[in-house]
């Protein structure tokens, strides 16, 4: 059964967002919606460091990676989009040859938005478990730079930070197993993420609350509890507002989703529930035996989620 071995992140400085206003192209209106209604206050931005920068910087502080690099079978970058790099540079590759891993198997998956964080923490499990080694781990790498106006800011949604995370997994273990994983997507035929008109943009909140319930209900069978049986919630940091329709559509108390970091780092593509994790391990939030959930959404109307008990 898939667990966690060790989870790390990367947060760097900080900026609030009437700072950032000018250079996000934000308007007075919105900034006071993104602030005032939507709980977020500062954003994690590195300029001066690059995206490989910001994923070794998480890597290196992962409690039993030094010293066992052999025991690496994949490096797995889990992205938001696609395109965070000019052409031909790589971070993946960089970050792996930093952290001396060029033995093992190396690439990134795209393409469930910011829900590919959890996508690459299950497909790190099922590789695990095909290859039958007992001892092996897998290194999934979540976070990046905010490369393009694109992915800067996402009108009336959320504004991007650069934080980054780190997750060492393994194949087995008994603290924080996963288990119940579930993804959905409810894109276009052609593929193409299109948030650019008003019906877009519309269809898109119209079933964003749905297809959330949809998963987080399909992981937590396959786990074999209920949504009243979670003890936290750890949430991807789009916005306060979404989390507090969420919670009373699924029946959560909102004191159990873990909110806290909306307004200290923004929403950091994939990166965002394994910083979460981090913080409540941190502040002591997680006990032995309690079930919690991790869940993510990404543009494209891509949704996933997964049960963990620590």
């Amino acid at each position: 059964m898939t667990s966690l071995v060790a989870v790390a992140s990367h947060l760097p400085k900080t900026e609030p967002v009437h700072e950032l206003r000018k250079s996000l192209g934000l308007n007075d209106q919105q900034a006071r919606r993104f602030t005032r209604l939507y709980g977020l206050d500062r954003i994690c931005q590195a300029r001066d460091r690059s995206e490989a920068e910001l994923l070794t910087a998480a890597a290196g502080k992962l409690a039993g990676l030094a010293g066992q690099e052999d025991r690496i079978r994949y490096v797995i970058q889990a992205k938001g989009v696609r395109t965070t790099a000019p052409y031909p540079d790589s971070p993946l590759r960089e970050v792996r040859e930093s952290l001396g891993l060029s033995h093992a198997c190396t690439f990134a998956v795209a393409d469930h938005g910011c829900a590919t964080g959890l996508l690459a923490l299950d497909l790190a499990g099922m590789l695990l478990e095909a290859d039958g080694d007992p001892d092996a781990l897998a290194l999934v790498l979540a976070g990046e730079k905010t490369f393009t106006p694109f992915s800067q800011w996402i009108a009336d949604v959320s504004i991007m930070g650069e934080a980054t995370a780190a997750v060492l997994v393994a194949p087995g273990g008994g603290r924080d197993r996963v288990l119940g994983y579930a993804s959905s997507i409810h894109g276009r035929a052609d593929g193409l993420i299109d948030l650019s008109g008003d019906g877009a943009a519309k269809e898109a909140a119209r079933i964003y609350q749905d297809a959330l319930e949809e998963v987080v209900l399909a992981a937590t069978e396959e786990a074999g509890i209920t949504v009243a049986d979670l003890d936290l919630v750890l949430p991807h940091n789009v916005n306060r507002v979404s989390w507090t329709v969420a919670a009373k559509n699924l029946g959560i108390p909102v004191d159990r989703i873990y909110l806290d970091n909306i307004c200290a780092t923004g929403h950091s593509f994939c990166a965002d529930p394994f910083i979460n994790y981090q913080s409540v391990r941190e502040r002591g939030l997680l006990r032995p035996g309690d079930h919690y959930l991790m869940t993510s959404a990404g543009l494209g109307q891509a949704f996933a989620a997964a049960v963990l008990q620590h």
